[in-house]
């Protein structure tokens, strides 16, 4: 037990883990013999190999990892003296005697980025000079520069947001990492609930539920309170399919889901996973969705294909008759005979897709036919607000919804529309604001640079409407203002 509790914790080949240097992310997945590049630097991965996640890798020669060692000595600028202020430091690039040609000699002899670094504190004329605060800001900013590190982490939610929105906040539809903690807190996402998902973000949104969802189980076998002592036995489980189901709703010919190969999520958790085309949606309300026909438009193009094919070769026999009369031999023969074989072949192995498909199609549209879901989540770069009046119908009595989108204006018609229509309560359009604080002994202050803003989310709950009294029969049964009389005045 306790060896496969380790191993959870352990890098494993095959992996899909995150490379870390400073506030860069970059998920890759463990292959052997794979050259990484990362940071304008190359490495290896294979020996990171059964080290501990989290652990901080040094890049030696060859692209050879090294895990770190802990250093013994103190800082650097421990031992030098410092100013009183900098008042009379002049950066005119005169103060490094040390040239790029003379650094570059330095790695060439194997040092490495510590001990530069401390080559070029003594060979800095002005170093003494800074302040405390200046010589640490002087040397964090040479170990981002020389020090060859980098540290291996595990995939989770917050770091691939973190990533995502670092490198390419557009693939999320700059969705930050605290507003997609808030939109799993007010969907209610947790194991042994049905959610619906249409998400445009690269799978991030939809990898963060799975991974919510798949999460280890823990129950409470005993409890008892007495006068002077509190006992309670808890047992945790291993996470197992069968946790739920989440249906993600997709545009397009496909779901998109790259994000969520970066989790790295077992097999199991796929077995939760569902996917149905949003074209086919009113089809599905309206009764008129027959999964059992086979798909008109995937048939044609599977025969197109099959044409095409046959095609190919009857061009390759037409050329001169004497081409003809020399393909009579039996190699050519044995080579349409492979060609026909490749051919049937792919026609079967597209046979078989489809069939997957029309599966999964018929599984998700028997979990939708209910109508009972638990929560339903949007973040997508499309309106929403069709999107939202559409899935709203799938979603059980008493379920919370969550919308998310970069831009207020679509929220706020979406708020009026579920107005107008009733069915939810407890709406609320709100936005995220974030700043990160630099936490330093006698400098603590915000970060001078910080995100403009994380978007904006619309929330609510849905409800059971009463179908014998439409919206509109209530207005009716107000009682009509009464006119005022105007007496005619003689003049």
């Amino acid at each position: 037990m306790a060896d496969n509790g380790d191993e959870e914790y352990r890098i494993q080949q095959g992996d899909y883990v995150v490379l870390k240097r400073g506030d860069i992310f970059k998920a890759v997945q463990i292959v052997p013999k794979k050259k990484i590049i990362f940071e304008k630097q190359w490495f290896f991965l294979d020996n990171a190999v059964g080290n501990l996640y989290s652990t901080t890798f040094e890049i030696s020669s060859g692209g050879i990892l090294q895990p770190q060692k802990l250093k013994e000595t103190g800082n650097p600028s421990d031992l030098k003296e410092a100013g009183t202020d900098n008042r009379n430091i002049v950066d005119d690039g005169k103060s490094q005697k040390l040239t790029r040609d003379d650094i570059e000699t330095l790695k060439e002899q194997g040092l490495k980025g510590q001990e530069i670094i401390q080559q070029l504190i003594e060979n800095s004329s002005t170093f003494r000079d800074k302040t405390e605060y200046a010589q640490d800001k002087y040397i964090k900013k040479k170990k981002k520069k020389y020090e060859n590190t980098v540290t291996i982490l595990k995939p989770s939610c917050r770091i691939l947001a973190m990533m995502y929105h670092g490198r390419e906040p557009g693939k999320i539809c700059h969705l930050r990492y605290d507003t997609l903690a808030q939109m799993l807190t007010l969907a209610n996402i947790h194991a042994h609930s049905k959610v619906l998902v249409f998400e445009t973000c690269a799978g991030l949104v939809l990898g963060s539920i799975m991974e919510r969802m798949g999460g280890k189980l823990c129950r409470i076998l005993h409890f008892r309170v007495s006068f002077n002592s509190l006992r309670m036995i808890v047992v945790w489980f291993p996470p197992r399919a069968g946790y739920g189901s989440v249906i993600q709703m997709y545009p397009g010919g496909g779901p998109v889901r790259a994000g969520v190969e970066s989790f790295g999520f077992p097999a199991h958790f796929h077995d939760t996973l569902h996917e149905f085309p949003i074209c086919h949606v009113n089809a599905l309300l309206a009764g008129e969705l027959d999964t059992t026909a086979k798909d008109p438009t995937a048939e044609e193009k599977l025969n197109l294909a099959a044409d095409e094919e046959q095609i190919q070769p009857e061009a390759e026999q037409q050329g001169s008759p004497e081409e003809q009369n020399m393909e009579t031999n039996a190699a050519q023969d044995q080579e349409k005979i492979e060609k026909e074989k490749r051919r049937e072949a792919k026609a079967q192995e597209r046979k078989v897709k489809l069939e997957e498909k029309r599966k999964k199609l018929a599984a998700a549209a028997a979990l939708l036919e209910g109508r009972n879901a638990d929560g339903l989540v949007i973040a997508s770069r499309f309106h929403p607000c069709p999107v939202l009046m559409t899935l709203l119908k799938f979603l059980a009595p008493s379920r919370p919804f969550v919308v998310y989108s970069q831009y207020k204006e679509t929220l706020i018609e979406c708020y009026t529309k579920l107005k107008e229509q009733g069915g939810t309560v407890n709406l609320r359009l709100s936005d995220t604001w974030l700043r990160h604080y630099q936490v330093l002994p006698n400098r603590t202050h915000p970060v001078l640079l910080m995100s403009g803003g994380g978007g904006y989310l619309l929330s609510g709950t849905t409800v059971a409407m009463d179908q014998s009294k439409p919206a509109a029969s209530q207005r009716s049964e107000e009682p009509a203002p009464k006119r005022q009389k105007v007496k005619d005045t003689e003049g």
